[in-house]
């Protein structure tokens, strides 16, 4: 992504965001507020009303503040200033977010519906004919002064930019691709991946919250598996439990008999209110940068939602990204802004998906003899004041 370089040519967008989850979103906020002409790309017809990641750690919160929107949701979403590990009835230990950080005290729970609404009604407030729903990206092409893309004749068609069979296409100076894992930006950039396929599956649901543990996450270390256990707004409560094999076909009835089974806590499952059955593969582009375009979120770093990293990684991203790109577009040379930004990226996600491998090898099943054995050693080593707040810090993203 060279400095541009010339005026923009008639119709010709400062910016396109391909993908319009919760990182291209803010993106297009943080773009937005600099005063740039941008389109935001997305597929989907509508917001999907399936909860996936729910957490958001202080330093996207604070990202997000620059985006206008960190009130509204510091408002809805649920505050975690404590988590506890527990095993079989016992406590093992207890974390303070709080205590570790007092300037950044909790950990924010939130639908990402929800996020998305937010984010999505803050872009439409700021620039009303931004986001473009039901456009899907089929090709770019970087021409050298600017970047092509190309979108589905049925999105043209329903935007009434093109005629019937055409392709409806978009220039843009620059281009980011925030399309997630699957990402059509980065094949059409021939970006490779490095990907890895994890043996640790799950089965995740959300409930009413009917025990006593209020706005604390606990973490069950059970021989079978880990059990984690989150609260949400309107009263409920996320579990996440480890499985020995993917349960595609589970209903919620099995996921309450499993969370039974291993912690002894009850829940409604005629009261389920969602239910996810996941693998795990991370995946991660060699590079985030070539020529005008860049990559952010899943579609550069793909790592394991265990531990909640991958939303609030892509939202890091894009707040790098987005005064480089102001740079850029104000030509000014931009290479060392671009490499820094691409290094300091990449090694962020490293961290974050050996902190998700930690995470997962923390909850996979293992004989209770050395359950306890590993139990007594962790409780032991928090002990230390310095060394559990280091451990909070990690957790935290911070």
């Amino acid at each position: 992504m060279p400095e541009a370089a010339g005026a923009a040519d008639t119709g010709m967008l400062d910016v396109a965001i391909v993908g319009g989850g919760p990182v291209g979103l803010y993106l297009g906020i943080l773009l937005i507020q600099q005063g740039l002409s941008l389109r935001i790309l997305e597929q989907r017809a509508s917001l999907s009303p399936h909860s996936r990641a729910i957490g958001i750690h202080p330093p996207a919160l604070a990202a997000l503040a620059q985006a206008g929107v960190g009130a509204v949701l510091e408002s809805d979403g649920v505050h975690i200033r404590d988590g506890v590990a527990r095993s079989r009835g016992l406590l093992v230990r207890r974390l303070s977010f709080a205590e570790a950080s007092p300037a950044s005290p909790h950990i924010l729970t939130l639908k990402q519906a929800r996020t998305e609404a937010i984010l999505e009604g803050r872009v439409r407030e700021l620039a009303p004919g931004a986001l473009l729903r039901g456009v899907r990206v089929e090709s770019m092409h970087d021409a050298g002064t600017h970047v092509v893309l190309a979108a589905s004749p049925e999105a043209g068609e329903r935007l009434g930019q093109s005629a019937a069979g055409a392709a409806c296409t978009f220039r843009a100076r620059l281009v980011v691709g925030a399309d997630g894992g699957r990402s059509t930006i980065r094949r059409e950039l021939g970006i490779p991946t490095t990907d890895r396929d994890y043996p640790d599956t799950y089965l995740m649901g959300d409930f009413p919250d009917t025990g006593g543990d209020g706005a604390t996450a606990v973490l069950y270390l059970e021989p079978g598996g880990i059990v984690e256990s989150f609260p949400l707004p309107e009263g409920l409560r996320r579990w996440v439990v480890h499985t020995d094999s993917l349960f595609g076909g589970a209903s919620a009835g099995d996921l309450a008999g499993l969370i039974v089974q291993r912690t002894g806590v009850p829940v409604d499952a005629r009261a389920n209110s969602m239910l996810s059955a996941f693998g795990v593969r991370s995946r991660m582009a060699v590079r985030m940068v070539r020529g005008r375009v860049a990559l952010v979120g899943d579609a550069a770093h793909q790592i394991s939602p265990i531990g909640g990293q991958g939303m609030n990684l892509g939202w890091l991203d894009a707040a790098a990204l987005a005064p480089v790109i102001e740079a850029a577009l104000g030509g000014e040379a931009t290479g060392p802004l671009l490499e820094r930004f691409e290094r300091t990226r990449m090694s962020a996600a490293r961290r974050a998906a050996r902190q998700a491998g930690w995470n997962m090898a923390l909850g996979r099943p293992m004989p209770a003899s050395f359950l306890s054995l590993r139990n007594s050693t962790v409780a032991w080593a928090l002990g230390s004041t310095r060394l559990r707040n280091a451990v909070a810090r990690r957790f935290t993203m911070q």
